[in-house]
């Protein structure tokens, strides 16, 4: 039990200074050591000097990361680097990516030693990179940047938690050539990548590719967005990385297997015990799939409970599950404190904790028995599987409403049948397959073959399973104090059968399942402008209304701002329907993420100033004088005009939405051609509380007599990180600045959200501020 408590003040620690929004300055840090050396003195409990030392080791690990951030001096330089590749690039259509290890780069002032770089090549033909490949290259680089929304991905501390420090694309045009490739350089991911190879030509046209590669190997990269849809739908997700269920349950087969098979020549049973060789193998099992996984935490965890556990039998003294689990819990988190930042980290554990309390007893209290072998059989199965299930899906809602806002309440059902029939069926096969390529190409094929059909017999169950209505369920983000509560309430639930008044659990479930929403008064509205990067995306929401004005860039065929931000921004915010979706034009950064949204949250209304780019879906052209009213709030468009002889950027629709005395002006991506146009024919209606920037802050754009006319209190700009266009453009913001108007972007300040009533207007807030980490880049 102590060996447990200890673990979790570790834990307790760390987890604090991940809260952090800045990194302490060194009198607190000096205050903490001194309060420690006094409890370690005095001989404290030491829970108490665990806090603290967790605390101070997640600061000693940050402190060393963040003083190797790249320099702003050359960041979006031209800069010459050598370096070695450590991970398997990773290839599209249009560019190659992957991980770079350089060597220390000698400034004018100081050395900069970053750990890893992460680097696009966009070139035709794409590369061949090797893991191992030392390359030089000219690059140009920037700090790790990710958009900040409500709702969102962070992004930023993916890239925090994976040690890369800086990000950008290698010069097309630069000094790029290969220089070697040692021998075992990287061995593991060399070998991993051979094997990725290896099956790309074998199962080239299997429409699982990319899952078995992800089972086997753990590159989840070529999955399709349609298969990952059915996966979220039906709460298998898990089932495509290599988890820790699937390293345990591979490493429990082989251990009985080989007991078995050592067991049937009395002869070895002289040399070695078949304990000792079937945990042996186990572990070596375990190894090696944890190894093709490129040893990311959740088999961290594994590997480290299935060594514990074989070392145990090897030496003849079990270790408790609980001993076990709080081991793994200390030795994942010193070496890496920065684990507790993956939702991979809390799930991981949370599921193998939730079966230790919840397991302890039968979900029936007496065992039914039946003359039906069939029927014995059935419920055994259901007994064995069907109250794993029931604690996990029960155990881990909480905390998948909270990291995800989602919750698959098909998935009991889908995993009863998945895991099984893929723990002992598809996996061993799939492995097998893939370790036999190499020496054995045909043997090896025929296994593959075989899993592949076995896992396409299972694919038509999960997808028949995500058609069900209810199979997913979208909610709002609950509070720390919402998951606490539901997280008391579900283990109260899952407490044994003795305890009285289990069922008042569910009081503590219930404000996470139906949350408070915040509501907005009549002729009150909050405007959002989201962080998409180079691209445009607002929200408006009225009393009972939402109305939504572009739908930011399509980035890939995997990514788009729609998909990606906006709909998980409207989820957050309690919103199933968008009343009028607004396409201001036709251009990818305005309107590349529509279709991306509209899979996710229908719209009533759709209108454009360029209908014939949008052949796919019903949309109406945004015309001059269309108005409407919604809870107390006026919504009018200015441009463009019918039969109007301008195309692009100007044709886009301009948006003036007014409550009281106050006003918002959206102006797509106009220019002064266009404004000049507007002062002329509309000069009362461009006064604007807050403009939205025309064209991103572009040089022909914002004229003075343009800002003048509209004497915003408020100018935004939805601009890019360091954005190759360099938006806003200098001469831009002094233009603003010299009409004393205050200047807000999404690139410095995130998302932006401002209330406004008909009579007064709150000041902007600031996502990337208010929900501050300190890894965070200002």
């Amino acid at each position: 039990m102590m060996i447990t408590l200890n673990a979790l003040a570790f834990l307790l620690g760390i987890s604090l200074f991940q809260c952090l929004p800045d990194l302490p300055q060194f009198k607190w840090i000096s205050i903490l050591v001194g309060i420690l050396c006094f409890l370690i003195f005095f001989k404290a409990p030491k829970t108490l000097s665990l806090v603290i030392i967790g605390f101070l080791w997640a600061f000693i690990q940050a402190s060393l990361l963040l003083s190797q951030r790249l320099p702003l001096e050359i960041e979006n330089k031209d800069l010459l680097i050598r370096g070695t590749i450590v991970s398997i690039p990773i290839k599209d259509n249009r560019r190659v990516q992957f991980l770079i290890v350089p060597e220390n780069i000698s400034l004018k002032e100081k050395v900069w030693k970053p750990n890893l770089i992460k680097l696009s090549w966009y070139h035709t033909p794409l590369p061949n990179l090797k893991v191992g490949d030392k390359w030089q290259l000219t690059v140009r680089l920037k700090h790790p940047r990710g958009f900040m929304n409500p709702g969102g991905f962070d992004y930023e501390k993916l890239l925090f938690h994976q040690k890369i420090q800086a990000i950008g694309y290698v010069r097309p045009k630069g000094d790029n050539h290969f220089i070697t490739s040692p021998k075992n350089s990287y061995p593991i991911n060399q070998a991993r990548q051979v094997l990725l190879e290896e099956l790309d030509c074998t199962l080239a046209k299997d429409p699982y590719l990319g899952i078995i590669q992800a089972l086997t190997l753990g590159e989840t990269n070529h999955i399709t967005p349609e298969q990952w849809k059915i996966l979220q739908r039906t709460g298998t997700i898990h089932l495509v990385a290599i988890s820790g269920l699937h390293i345990g349950l591979l490493a429990g087969l082989v251990y009985f297997l080989g007991k078995y098979l050592w067991s049937l020549r009395s002869a070895w049973l002289l040399i070695f015990p078949a304990q000792s060789v079937a945990a042996m193998s186990a572990l070596i099992a375990a190894f090696i799939y944890a190894a093709l996984a490129g040893f990311s935490i959740p088999t961290q965890r594994a590997l480290i409970m299935v060594a514990l556990v074989m070392l145990g039998l090897l030496i003849k003294r079990p270790i408790s599950i609980t001993r076990t689990l709080s081991i793994a819990l200390f030795l994942i988190l010193i070496w890496d404190p920065l684990a507790v930042l993956t939702s991979g980290f809390w799930l991981s554990f949370s599921a193998v904790t939730l079966l230790v309390f919840g397991i302890h007893r039968p979900l029936m209290k007496t065992k039914i028995t039946m003359n039906s072998q069939t029927f014995n059989i059935i419920y055994q199965f259901w007994q064995q599987w069907g109250h794993a299930q029931w604690v996990i899906a029960l155990g881990l809602m909480p905390l998948l409403i909270y990291l995800f806002q989602k919750f698959s309440f098909i998935s009991p059902v889908a995993n009863l049948i998945a895991i099984p029939w893929m723990e002992f069926f598809i996996v061993p096969l799939l492995l097998l397959g893939v370790l036999l390529l190499a020496p054995f190409p045909i043997l090896g094929k025929v296994f593959l073959t075989i899993g592949s059909y076995l896992f396409t017999l299972l694919w038509y169950f999960l997808t028949w399973c995500s058609h069900f209505p209810l199979a997913q369920w979208t909610l709002i983000a609950p509070t720390l104090g919402t998951l606490l509560l539901a997280v008391l309430g579900v283990l109260l639930i899952l407490a044994p059968m003795g305890i009285p008044g289990r069922w008042l659990g569910i009081i503590g479930i219930i404000p996470l399942l139906v949350p408070p929403q915040k509501q907005i008064e009549y002729g009150s509205l909050q405007f959002t402008l989201l962080d998409v990067g180079q691209g445009l995306s607002s929200v408006v929401h009225t009393q009972s209304h939402t109305l939504v004005f572009d739908t930011g860039p399509k980035y890939s065929e995997k990514f788009n701002a729609g998909d990606g931000i906006i709909a998980p921004f409207l989820h957050n915010q309690g919103i199933q329907k968008i009343d009028t979706l607004i396409i201001s034009h036709g251009d990818n950064d305005h309107a590349g993420g529509t279709l991306g949204l509209l899979q996710h949250i229908p719209a009533k209304n759709i209108l454009t100033g360029t209908p014939s780019k949008f052949p796919e879906i019903n949309i109406r052209s945004c015309l001059q004088g269309q108005h409407w009213h919604w809870d107390g709030v006026d919504f009018e468009i200015l441009h463009p005009q019918i039969q109007s002889p301008y195309q692009g950027n100007n044709q886009s629709c301009v948006l003036r939405i007014t409550t009281g005395s106050q006003h918002i002006l959206l102006t797509g991506d106009i220019s002064n051609l266009i404004e000049q146009k507007l002062i002329n024919q509309s000069r009362e209606k461009l006064a604007a509380t807050v403009l939205v920037a025309p064209h991103h802050g572009s040089a022909g754009s914002s004229s003075l007599e343009f800002i003048a006319a509209t004497h915003p209190k408020y100018a935004l700009f939805p601009i890019g990180y360091q954005n190759q266009w360099h938006f806003p453009k200098p001469e831009v913001i002094q233009r603003y600045l010299s009409q004393d108007v205050e200047i807000w972007d999404t690139a410095y300040y995130g998302a932006i959200t401002i209330h406004m009533t008909a009579h007064a207007i709150e000041k902007p807030e600031s996502f990337r501020q208010t929900y501050r980490h300190y890894w965070a880049e200002n």
